[in-house]
């Protein structure tokens, strides 16, 4: 029984979105079966922060949610800048249960414990453009994350952070999100959106005491990730 993460796959298994088009993204669908059915188990469980179909709606997104239930193991979603398929946690628990998504969960404005650890985190944001709606997404979030870390602590299990934003890209940070992690003695924070032709600003190492982790598909090879923490 292990943990696991993988972000921004992309799907669009009933749309026109392909990835396929981009450098290193042929025969990801493939890819990403392939690895995942290697390692993981029923017994896993997969978190996904973010990006994780390109569908408009709950229903648009149907094809890509069977694709993932599918496969073994329990799956943790985390929204993204593009999951635009996302909504209110009732709305996306009906669909679920209507159409029969047994292993599929949200993580959001809480905390899920597995396997000795509190899975905790939100979206995030980055501030890049400076505008002053950057500043209130950033707030937003940051006390988005600080109720999950805070729900993730009653629990008496190790927080883990997943976000789909990475808190620090290059020269960039959000300073909102890093006091949180700080805080809260947060040990590790695993984030997306950051795709393999852009990883060389992207942290996948110890910053402020956190080891940070990227964890988008295309860069880890389409390949889930072994969560490893120390308790």
């Amino acid at each position: 029984m292990a943990v696991y993460a993988i972000g921004d796959l992309h799907l669009s298994l009933s749309g026109d979105h392909s990835m396929d088009v981009f450098p290193g993204w042929n025969g990801y669908i493939q890819k990403i079966e392939q690895n995942w059915r290697a390692k993981i188990t029923d017994a896993d469980t997969v978190v996904l922060p973010g990006d994780f179909s390109w569908g408009l709606t709950l229903t648009d997104s149907l094809a890509d949610f069977q694709f993932l239930e599918r496969l073994p193991g329990r799956k943790v979603l985390l929204k993204g800048n593009h999951d635009y398929w996302w909504s209110t946690r009732a709305k996306i628990e009906a669909f679920f249960l209507a159409n029969g998504l047994k292993s599929i969960e949200i993580l959001h404005n809480s905390s899920i414990v597995t396997e000795g650890i509190a899975l905790c985190g939100s979206r995030g944001w980055l501030f890049e453009t400076g505008e002053a709606v950057d500043a209130k997404i950033i707030n937003r979030e940051a006390i988005r994350l600080e109720f999950s870390i805070t729900q993730a602590e009653k629990t008496n299990s190790k927080p883990v952070v997943f976000l789909h934003y990475p808190p620090v890209y290059g020269e960039n940070e959000s300073p909102q999100i890093l006091d949180v992690l700080v805080r809260h003695h947060i040990s590790d924070c695993y984030y997306g959106h950051i795709h393999a032709a852009g990883c060389r600003y992207a942290l996948d190492g110890s910053y402020l005491g956190i080891r940070f982790h990227l964890v988008s598909a295309d860069y880890l090879r389409f390949d889930p990730l072994l969560v490893e923490v120390d308790h």
